[in-house]
């Protein structure tokens, strides 16, 4: 009787992975546009639209203790846990804001505004809109550590300092890849600018 009652839970996790995946590797994912307006070395100054995004709040700023549990939350609700049961595709990065208040965002899908999203099933998972920002960036590769993510924040901070460039807010870390992936990891870490020289 247990046995049987398995079967269907496995077949469901197994269709739930394999949609994520197939999200993920899909070459057409979609991705915020944003315009390079200045480069400093390794460094980005890119300027992003103001955009809609599904976030959730995290318990830490920690990438290694809190990355999972608010990926799968805000993954739940593209994948139908809303009140239309709608499935709304994936994008590239998940953003991880790891300020005194960490939070956690998916962009959505640049068809939708936000009244037209359903509403989340879960409480946790809040439809905000985000304002066009400057932001400054810092790509790396591999699989992100929370003493990665410090160490090229630290990089970032350095750029930012030495070319007199103003920030406000926390860091954020910017994840391109589903965790399985293992070639050609993107990852990048970010923060808002306020002045540019």
């Amino acid at each position: 009787m247990k046995k049987t009652m398995w079967i269907p839970i496995t077949i469901t996790a197994i269709i739930g992975v394999s949609l994520l995946i197939y999200s993920f590797k899909r070459s057409d994912i979609e991705t915020p546009d944003y315009k390079v307006v200045k480069t400093l070395g390794d460094v980005e100054i890119r300027e992003y639209p103001k955009m809609v995004v599904a976030q959730t709040s995290l318990p830490s700023n920690s990438f290694e203790n809190s990355g999972s549990n608010g990926f799968r939350t805000i993954a739940g609700y593209i994948f139908g846990g809303n009140q239309g049961n709608q499935k709304i595709a994936m994008t590239a990065p998940v953003v991880m804001n790891m300020g005194d208040s960490a939070t956690m965002y998916f962009v959505m899908p640049k068809q939708y505004q936000k009244e037209q999203l359903p509403t989340p099933n879960s409480p946790s998972v809040k439809i905000i809109e985000e304002a066009p920002k400057t932001l400054a960036v810092i790509k790396y590769g591999g699989f992100s550590s929370d003493n990665e993510i410090k160490r090229y924040c630290k990089k970032l901070e350095d750029t930012l300092t030495q070319n007199h460039i103003q920030w406000k807010g926390g860091f954020m870390y910017m994840g391109y890849n589903a965790p399985w992936d293992v070639v050609n990891r993107r990852n990048e870490v970010a923060v808002e600018i306020i002045t540019i020289h």
